[in-house]
């Protein structure tokens, strides 16, 4: 009944949109003239009904009055995203604007009275064009009707939100020869392909998307039943098996397309793709496919014989990107260019891990537009030939290991628009003569992540380009000293990254004024100086770095669009501006560390609403905290920072900031890192930190006031892995449950970014970034904590540093210390610990600085493993009952020697004598004994040389050497 309401639903749809949406009426043509095909009263009432229940929320039905019937029918939604749109919304409805005009609905209850109302819309003899596609049908299945439209030639429900799997009715269509079901909101793997055997007249397939998973073993045999098919789409369609063969079919001279991209086929490219004799687009992009390429299309065929085969003189597009494949590409490069007329304009190998030289054949590929060869390793120059593609458009070979030189022949590309040569070590100097006739030259982007520069510009600076870029983007290559005049005409510049580019200069007043709207400026890591005028103007979401200079004067305040602003390390003075945070409300992230600020953090900070990272450390900043942290309920640190996990941190240390906590600040609920460090905060330790903050990661409170005891809530922060409350006045026990802290003692896999944080390690402070989430530390040192060492803590076994020094501890030291394997700095010095060093400390094989000084310690100091290299005495000074190496103090019994080796000793002279003269005097006193011994040798050494004599003569015969 389900089905029965659908097609119903389906089929009133189809009458109903007759008019609107510029349908074709039936027009049948005779010997009299033209005869226009009118509904009947029973089907006009039946829509009228259907459409007071329809759903139109842009009232595209508000003008129907409609009485024609019709052969074509067009109800695509022309303002939905289409799924083949190249980017990252391929949904029908991904953008509220389509959904707005996506057709739906619900069909009435009284349509289902209508006896004759089936039968009647079966009728539709004429009807040989439908397109649903970008509509909205919420999910209901593929009425089955649609096979018995006999006349139908073209069927597109791409996109359409149908449901269920594909009615193997479709393959009634004897005469369609377009079919697109891409997208349609298939939610079943029980889909097969048995019926496309039916589709005789079949040209176009288009299945992309839709869950094939089921038909994977037989895909290939399936549509090797359309004689008539030259267009095959089946893309993510979980195929699985791309089968070695070819089933005997025309497809080897139909098919033109072929996508099979997205399947994870995991196997190597099968050679029957490249005997395709008419095939002019071929994608397998995402396949995991292996193996390599000259390998998958020669079939240990030559390549001269290749050459002379053409099967690939008509290929336009070859798109193997995201893939496994390895080799050079030489011979590929040598069999493309060796057509007579190759037109090949999309070449895209990116993403997989060929390397070698690219050949000077590239060159002789002169229909090219578009090559990608990025993420590769690929090796050397950019090939001086690459100038004879007079129609590249597009030239991406960033992320490869290219270490040669530039081209100048790379000026002559009249017609390229978007240069990639990002993450190479190449080396040379640009000059002008590299962009002397790139008159089309939109994008230029060498952009390298380490701060080596092996690129040097070298300029005029009256040079004057013939392009006008839009994007621009180098980093870690020498442009300076002087900031690039060139720049001077680029006028529709949104994209400006000139960092670590070596320029020691002021950048010229009328770089300010050349009117940019900018979505990126990055003029960072250069020796740039002067005051940063608040003129520029910026777009929506835009980012501004320009840290690490040596700009002065206050802070700028920019337009309201940027949401990344970075301006730390530089000499900005004077109080952050009242207004800061009206001004420039929508900042996610904001990084004022490392300058000369002053004054208080102002309450405009609490317009920050949508705030993720805050960051104004290392500045002159005094008073409290203010309250306005009930609107920054989320502080934390996006993916977009980088390939890593979104963490939440706070960063406000190294100021003169003081007062207590405020309550209010137990809000950041989702915070991550809270370093509060090097400041005057004063008051207890807040217990809402462990109670209110689950899912912190690190808690750094040192330097500063801190009193009373620390909060046993801190030991449920489970995920912490570094605790910081070291030069404060805390009191009392250490928790007994700080074992609890299960980040200290089980490896977290997951690589996340935490920010910058100073961190005190083997016996000194060092900053990490990057890899800030494999340090576990804990630092509850120049406190006033007694008590003893709590046994709980031999539990936390990822622990790299403990540092309770200079405290008032007491106790012994806990005997299970050994289980601390991961321990690399162990500082209790400046206590009142007692008792012997515990000996399974000798086991801790990863400790390399140790510190048990001033202490009352007792008894012999262990040895072994680790402990043998630790041999600096000051590392157990000044406790007066240890004894033995490395220190000077003797242990008891240490200066008697064991009787067994002093006699051992005493007995080697005489034994050594005892021996040797009884042997020498019985050989002089008595003849006959010499006699028969020096017999013995003599009779030794002649055999000796007879053997020898014998084996040399064997030798020489086998060698025909002949005697001597």
């Amino acid at each position: 009944m389900a089905n029965i309401n659908a097609s119903i639903h389906f089929l009133l749809l189809i009458f109903l949109s007759s008019t609107f949406l510029y349908l074709e009426t039936v027009k049948l043509g005779s010997c009299n003239g033209v005869l226009n095909v009118s509904c009947t009263e029973i089907e006009r009432k039946a829509l009228v009904d259907f459409k007071q229940g329809l759903t139109d929320p842009s009232g595209r039905l508000s003008s129907w009055v409609g009485l024609d019937c019709f052969i074509k029918l067009k109800l695509r939604n022309q303002y939905a995203r289409s799924p083949d749109a190249n980017d990252e919304d391929t949904g029908a409805f991904e953008d509220d604007y389509g959904a707005a005009h996506a057709f739906g609905g619900e069909i009435s209850h009284s349509l289902l009275d209508l006896k004759d109302l089936s039968p009647a819309l079966l009728e539709l003899k004429y009807l040989n064009y439908l397109d649903l596609s970008m509509n909205n049908f919420g999910g209901i299945p593929i009425p089955e009707f649609i096979g018995s439209l006999e006349k139908l030639r073209y069927l597109n429900l791409s996109g359409a939100s149908f449901g269920g799997p594909i009615p193997p009715q479709l393959g009634n269509l004897s005469s369609l020869r377009y079919l697109d079901l891409k997208e349609y909101f298939n939610e079943s793997n029980q889909n097969d392909l048995h019926w496309l055997s039916g589709l005789s007249s079949l040209r176009h397939l288009n299945l992309g998307g839709v869950d094939l998973s089921q038909a994977a073993a037989y895909w290939l045999q399936a549509v090797s039943k359309l004689p008539s098919l030259s267009e095959l789409h089946l893309p993510d369609c979980a195929l699985a098996d791309l089968p070695p063969s070819l089933p005997f079919s025309n497809l080897i001279t139909s098919l033109s397309i072929i996508d099979l991209s997205n399947n994870g086929f995991n196997s190597t490219i099968p050679h029957w793709l490249f005997q395709m004799r008419n095939l002019v687009y071929l994608d397998l992009s995402s396949n995991n496919l292996r193996g390599s390429i000259l390998d998958a299309f020669a079939n240990g065929t030559s390549i001269e014989r290749l050459r002379n085969m053409g099967n690939l003189c008509n290929l336009k597009t070859l798109i193997l990107s995201q893939n496994d494949l390895n080799g050079e590409i030489t011979e590929l490069i040598d069999v493309l260019s060796g057509c007579n007329s190759s037109w090949l304009e999309t070449l895209d190998l990116g993403f997989n891990d060929l390397g070698g030289f690219l050949p000077n054949s590239l060159g002789k590929l002169h229909n090219l537009k578009s090559l990608w060869l990025w993420d590769n390793s690929f090796v050397g120059s950019i090939p001086s030939s690459i100038g004879n593609l007079s129609y590249l458009e597009e030239l991406y070979l960033r992320d490869n290991s290219m270490n040669g030189t530039i081209p100048e022949t790379l000026g002559r590309l009249s017609k390229l628009v978007a240069i990639e040569l990002s993450e190479n070590p190449l080396t040379g100097v640009v000059t002008e003569a590299h962009f002397s006739n790139l008159t089309s030259l939109k994008e230029f982007s060498n952009y390298r992540g380490t701060p080596r520069v092996s690129l040097v510009f070298n300029i005029n600076p009256e040079w004057i380009p013939p392009f006008k870029l839009s994007f621009l983007r180098i980093r870690s290559c020498q442009l300076g000293p002087k900031f690039p005049a060139w720049l001077r005409n680029q006028t529709e510049l949104t994209d400006v990254v000139l960092n670590n580019a070596g320029i020691s200069d002021s950048i010229p007043k009328w770089f300010w004024k050349l009117d940019l709207h900018l979505d990126e400026l990055d003029i960072g890591s250069n020796n740039l100086g002067g005051r940063v005028p608040n003129s520029m103007k910026f777009l929506p979401d835009s980012t501004v770095d320009l840290s690490e200079n040596n700009f002065q004067g206050p802070l700028p305040l920019w337009s309201s669009n940027v949401t990344k602003l970075y301006l730390y390390d530089n000499f900005f003075s004077g109080p952050i501006p009242l207004e800061f945070g009206e001004r420039m409300p929508m900042l996610t992230d904001l990084d004022l560390s490392s300058n000369a600020l002053n004054g208080t953090i102002p309450l405009s900070f609490g317009k920050l609403n949508n705030l993720l990272t805050l960051v104004i450390s290392n500045n002159h900043l005094s008073g409290g905290i203010p309250e306005f942290w009930n609107g920054l309920p989320y502080l934390y640190l996006p993916s977009s920072m980088g390939s890593l996990s979104i963490l939440g941190f706070l960063m406000i240390s190294n100021n003169h900031l003081s007062g207590q906590l405020p309550s209010a600040l137990q809000n950041c609920s989702g915070i991550h890192t809270l370093d509060l460090g090097g400041n005057r905060f004063s008051g207890n330790v807040p217990a809402w930190i462990g109670e209110r903050m689950p899912n912190l990661f690190i808690l750094r409170l040192r330097s500063n006031l801190f009193h009373g005891s620390i909060p046993s809530q801190l030991c449920t922060l489970s995920s912490l892995h570094i605790l910081d409350l070291g030069e404060n006045n805390l009191s009392g026990f250490i928790p007994s449950c700080v074992g609890n802290l299960s980040g200290m003692a089980f490896e977290i896999n997951s690589q996340r970014y935490e920010g910058e944080l100073m961190v005190l390690r083997k016996g000194r402070e060092d900053l990490y970034d990057s890899i800030l989430y494999l340090v576990n530390s804990m630092d509850l040192s120049h406190n006033n904590l007694s008590g003893e060492v709590p046994e709980g803590v031999t539990n936390l076994t990822r622990l790299g540093t403990l540092n309770l020094s200079v405290n008032h501890l007491t106790g012994k030291i806990p005997d299970n210390i050994g289980n601390l394997q991961g321990l690399e700095t162990l500082d209790l010095s400046r206590n009142q610990l007692s008792g012997v060093i515990p000996p399974g400390m000798a086991s801790l094989t990863s400790l390399n600085h140790l510190n048990l000084s001033y202490n009352n310690l007792s008894g012999r100091i262990p040895t072994g493993n680790q402990l043998q290299t630790l041999d600096d005495p000051s590392i157990y000074e000044n406790n007066p009952a240890l004894c033995g190496p490395p220190t000077t103090a003797k242990c008891p019994g240490d200066d008697q020697r064991p009787k067994t080796r002093t006699w051992f000793y005493v007995s080697m002279g005489p034994g050594f004598a005892v021996g040797f003269w009884g042997v020498c005097v019985t050989l002089i006193v008595k003849n006959s004994w010499r006699h028969a011994y020096f017999r013995l040798v003599y009779d030794v050494k002649e055999w000796l040389l007879m053997v020898i004599s014998l084996n040399v003569a064997r030798l020489r015969r086998k060698l025909n050497l002949g005697s001597i």
